[in-house]
């Protein structure tokens, strides 16, 4: 089942931004891992943009590359990722309690440039379609309203271990 005309957003599923406070409540991930700061333009089953202030003092910097910094590709996709999480958090409205947000998929990709210190990354990432616990997103990272990554990816509500 796709998402059907009952999960159009309405007024009151529209938030301005998602602050770095609720988005600690929404994903296990911390530092150095955390890897969005907050979020912006969410609408309910249907899309969030993920913002990253890319810093020099990220811990990946000091081996990836010291005379050339470049964020890891996979680090952007983990990027999108964690803002699909938070997306599909807040849509199901999940008791984050006990329970994980995994990726199920990612496919697609595409990196179009390098994301280096002092770059703010503009992650837009959309549900293609979703069934109960399980999310399929379309993302794409931006700086400078320059696309710098793309990917489709999936992901799932698993009950963590007790």
């Amino acid at each position: 089942m796709s998402t059907t005309a009952d999960d159009a957003p309405d007024a009151t599923d529209t938030q301005a931004s998602v602050d770095y406070a609720e988005i600690l409540k929404r994903i296990p991930h911390r530092y150095p891992f955390l890897l969005i700061d907050r979020g912006e333009d969410w609408v309910r089953n249907k899309s969030m943009v993920g913002i990253k202030n890319v810093t020099f003092n990220e811990p990946f910097f000091n081996g990836h590359f010291p005379e050339n910094p470049v964020m890891p590709g996979v680090l952007l996709i983990e990027a999108m990722g964690q803002t699909g999480a938070v997306l599909m958090s807040k849509s199901l409205d999940a008791d984050v309690e006990g329970k994980t947000i995994f990726f199920m998929s990612v496919d697609g990709v595409k990196f179009r440039s390098p994301v280096r210190p002092g770059d703010v990354v503009r992650m837009p990432v959309e549900v293609v379609r979703h069934r109960g616990d399980i999310f399929k997103f379309r993302g794409e990272a931006y700086v400078n309203d320059k696309i710098v990554c793309e990917a489709e990816f999936a992901a799932m509500v698993v009950e963590s271990p007790k």
